[in-house]
């Protein structure tokens, strides 16, 4: 049998690998990124003294703040107290920024959220034991005048550092390139997602079940002749949630045998593994599957969350809003409020609020366009909806449209970060494992709208909500919420 496969690997025809790896950009610089020990410590060091230099610029500056208000003759004085203060906060902080992960490499390095939430947490670690240690203050001033101006600085260092490394990779060509393994409609889904990758480079592909020639990617055909290439590649992703098991341990053998990463795309059963809770006492040790629900402590921080959200925004985009009521009302005939009937939580329906963007009477012509709908599934979208007039256009352009469902957060019937509320129309079209989306409040903005919005298929917006449910955190939210400004901006699939 040995012989037999020895034989067959002579057999096939040898391909001419480069003289010199492209990723290399310049082979000095491109080189050196290829180790991944001296960039690893380079990057903890050059982010942790990012860190504390923001902290201690942000102490320092909250310190002279308040010394030119009270006493400007002190400010002298002020650089020495700052370093009294670094060495506890900054210990606090590093920990519990490597706690976040937040010194990993960059294609896993959480964002600003998390930054966030690790700065507010060192605060109040720092503010307790400084209490705990019998410590009097006037007034908590030095804490949260530090903690506004560390927002600044540690952002800002962070920010910069990612324009700067993004740059020098950019210039030294480097991304890493990626084989896909598995059956051939979860290696065409993944190819597409990494497209627009700047980090990934999906280089070839070895398929268990036929697939469609995808541009630029190899086809390897087999991990036999995979093997024969690994100096060309990074790292292998199986794509597939099905891949047979005694496959994948060989695969995952040979591949760190030669260095290569093995990265997954976890299955749903993997995701739903997060929330597993152990039920004792059995013959057979069972694990039980929540529902992905907001209770208790949970419905609590998102509820506030939302509240607090809600308003501040209002206040924010008042001005925005009078002025998108103004330009419907002189522009066309009907009211400027449309309200749409759309089941929510426990498929309970609610008047989900919008700004007008169609003319009066629109629902009653959507039978003669359903022909025309351009997306899979339960959903109705036109790229060029006759019905909607020009203001429409520019509200739905900029997603402004949806404002007023500030109104419906407010009133708990819809949260900030949620999946998307449906039309009845829509609704009834739904399959039985669709509806399992509605076993929260719908939200104003979720993964769909900063993963593709309306040039995903409905399957794909699905999967995305039940990804969102598992994985909730108030930090999660507010990435989301944040992601989804650039969103808007770049407006991808918003029609």
């Amino acid at each position: 049998m040995a012989n037999g496969i020895l034989k067959e690997l002579q057999e096939v025809e040898p391909v001419t690998l480069p003289e010199r790896d492209v990723r290399a950009g310049t082979p000095l610089l491109g080189g050196l990124l290829k180790y991944d020990l001296p960039r690893a410590v380079t990057r903890i060091a050059v982010l942790g003294a990012l860190d504390l230099a923001g902290l201690f610029l942000a102490i320092y500056t909250a310190l002279i703040v308040k010394s030119a208000i009270r006493n400007p003759d002190a400010m002298g004085l002020m650089w020495d107290q700052a370093l009294d203060y670094i060495p506890l906060g900054g210990l606090v902080m590093v920990l519990l920024f490597g706690r976040s992960g937040l010194y990993r490499e960059r294609a896993q390095r959480p964002g600003l959220p998390r930054v966030i939430a690790s700065l507010f947490q060192t605060t109040l670690i720092v503010l307790l034991y400084a209490l705990l240690e019998g410590e009097q203050f006037q007034s908590y001033y030095v804490f949260y005048a530090s903690l506004f101006f560390a927002l600044i600085y540690v952002s800002g260092f962070r920010w910069g550092f990612e324009r700067i490394t993004g740059a020098i990779l950019r210039a030294a060509g480097y991304r890493r390139r990626a084989v896909l393994v598995g059956s051939g409609a979860n290696i065409q889904a993944v190819s597409h997602a990494l497209s627009d990758s700047r980090e990934i480079e999906p280089y070839g592909f070895v398929a268990r079940t036929p697939v469609a020639l995808l541009d630029g990617l190899r086809d390897f055909r087999s991990l036999e002749q995979l093997e024969r290439h690994f100096d060309a590649i990074d790292e292998v992703l199986i794509a597939d949630a099905d891949f047979p098991a005694e496959e994948a341990v060989e695969l995952v053998e040979r591949c760190h045998r030669q260095g290569v990463r093995v990265r997954v795309a976890p299955s749903t059963m993997e995701i739903l593994m997060d929330r597993v809770e152990y039920v004792p006492g059995q013959a057979l040790p069972l694990f039980e599957l929540k529902p992905p629900v907001f209770e208790g402590v949970d419905f609590a921080l998102k509820r506030t969350f939302d509240l607090v959200g809600a308003v501040l925004l209002l206040l924010v985009l008042s001005p925005v809003m009078t002025a998108a009521a103004l330009a419907i009302k002189l522009s066309s005939r009907g009211p400027v409020f449309y309200r749409s009937r759309r089941p929510g939580i426990g498929g309970r329906c609610f008047s989900c609020l919008k700004f007008r963007t169609m003319v009066a009477g629109a629902e009653q012509l959507q039978d003669r366009l359903e022909e025309h709908n351009e997306v899979g599934g339960a959903i109705f979208k036109m790229r060029q909806d006759p019905r909607v007039t020009a203001v429409g256009r520019f509200l739905r352009r900029w997603s402004l449209d949806e404002l007023p469902q500030l109104f419906n957060v407010l009133r708990n019937e819809m949260s900030l970060v949620g999946p998307r509320p449906l039309p009845q129309r829509d609704y009834d079209r739904l399959e039985d494992w669709h509806r399992k989306r509605y076993l929260v409040l719908p939200g104003m903005t979720g993964l769909w709208q900063v993963s593709g919005r309306s040039e995903l298929d409905f399957d794909e917006l699905v999967r995305l909500d039940f990804l969102y449910l598992e994985r909730w955190s108030v930090f999660l939210d507010l990435t989301i919420l944040l992601k989804t400004i650039p969103a808007v901006i770049r407006a991808r699939g918003a029609w």
